[in-house]
């Protein structure tokens, strides 16, 4: 058995031997009453027979002494003596030592693990940004080959329709778009034919918008910033096309712009229009302009709403840079018809947020 050091006396502890060997002396056998001096003892009183001997050498080394039915537990003099200050120091010695495990642990769980996840994330995507402009580029430089080869023919048989540059436009967008997500088409159905002249409208939330709704395979118009016409292969294609220049702060293009979308729906070709004017940085449908409305009303071509949902996840509206994995839903709405821009506009409007609203 194992005997701890012991500390110097105290007076109390001094006056408690003196006593202890005068009862030895007076008595070769003790009857000790107890009040409670031991921690875990009751306050009651109980008796213990014990020798002057074993008394007095189990109170010194501190070693355990039994008695029946009565909690026990060895004197200490270092404890009981100095209990109270002793023991606050080891329980203030304990919270910290708990608290520095707690801390240490809140500090340590799902910091570094999470952070090195998040960067894998964020470089995936670069990388994925990356291969999609190769690709995409890879594949325009191709394919306007084949757009400027059969242009000559396009302009004397297919003039303002241009069926044949819209077939490679979405072969262009489809193979692009395959290696990164999917696409899932809902409401195929409602298309009109596609000789028949329409305004097609859309929520606008990605770059990739553009790239998906040339997969539909429609010889429809889009309007599109002057400065992107001066982009190399791409700026070149989107003028083979016939897509329409539009200044934005230049109010004179503006009506140039409307006049053109209507002479082009009168000769029987279909524009597309992004009411919002600008990408959604949310993901939440903007407030829509009335020039697209405006000129359904005044030729009387049916308007096609089509709601796109997931692009913007993908690639969100200032990062061009990035392609993050998901994909993509296309709702084509039935065609509305009508008189009144503003109840164009509403009724668009209207069964675009549904769309949208649902899948929050």
């Amino acid at each position: 058995m194992e005997v701890a050091s012991l500390p110097s006396p105290s007076p109390n502890y001094r006056l408690y031997r003196k006593g202890v060997r005068f009862l030895a002396r007076s008595s070769p056998t003790l009857l000790a009453t107890y009040r409670g001096l031991h921690s875990g003892c009751s306050t009651y009183k109980h008796a213990s027979l014990r020798s002057n001997h074993h008394s007095a050498r189990s109170s010194l080394l501190g070693m355990p002494r039994k008695h029946d039915n009565v909690p026990w537990r060895s004197f200490n003099p270092k404890e009981e003596l100095y209990g109270p200050h002793h023991n606050y120091k080891l329980n203030i010695q304990n919270k910290f030592a708990r608290d520095i495990v707690v801390r240490s642990e809140l500090t340590t769980t799902g910091s570094m693990g999470d952070a090195y996840s998040l960067s894998e994330l964020k470089m995936e995507s670069k990388v994925r940004g990356a291969c999609f402009y190769a690709v995409t580029a890879f594949t325009a430089i191709f394919l306007f080959v084949l757009m400027l080869v059969g242009h000559p023919f396009v302009m004397l048989f297919d003039r303002h329709r241009r069926k044949y540059h819209h077939f490679i436009a979405k072969i262009w967008a489809t193979l692009t778009l395959a290696p990164f997500f999917k696409i899932k088409f809902e409401g195929l159905e409602n298309l009109p034919p596609t000789d028949t002249p329409a305004v097609y409208v859309s929520n606008h939330q990605s770059f990739l918008d553009i790239y998906t709704l040339l997969t539909l395979g429609r010889s429809f118009k889009f309007i599109s910033k002057t400065s992107i016409f001066l982009y190399p292969i791409i700026g070149w294609a989107m003028f083979l096309l016939g897509l329409i220049p539009l200044k934005r702060m230049d109010s004179r293009s503006q009506l140039e712009c409307l006049k053109q979308c209507m002479d082009l729906i009168k000769k029987g070709a279909s524009v597309f229009f992004f009411p919002e004017g600008t990408r959604s940085k949310d993901g939440k449908l903007g407030t829509f302009k009335k020039g697209a409305f405006s000129i359904a009303a005044k030729t009387s071509a049916p308007v096609v709403p089509i709601t796109l949902v997931g692009t913007g996840q993908i690639m969100p509206a200032g990062r061009e840079d990035i392609v993050n994995s998901g994909s993509v839903r296309v709702v084509i709405h039935k065609p509305i018809t009508g008189n009144d821009p503003n109840l164009l506009c509403e009724e668009s409007r209207k069964v675009i947020a549904s769309v949208l609203n649902h899948q929050d």
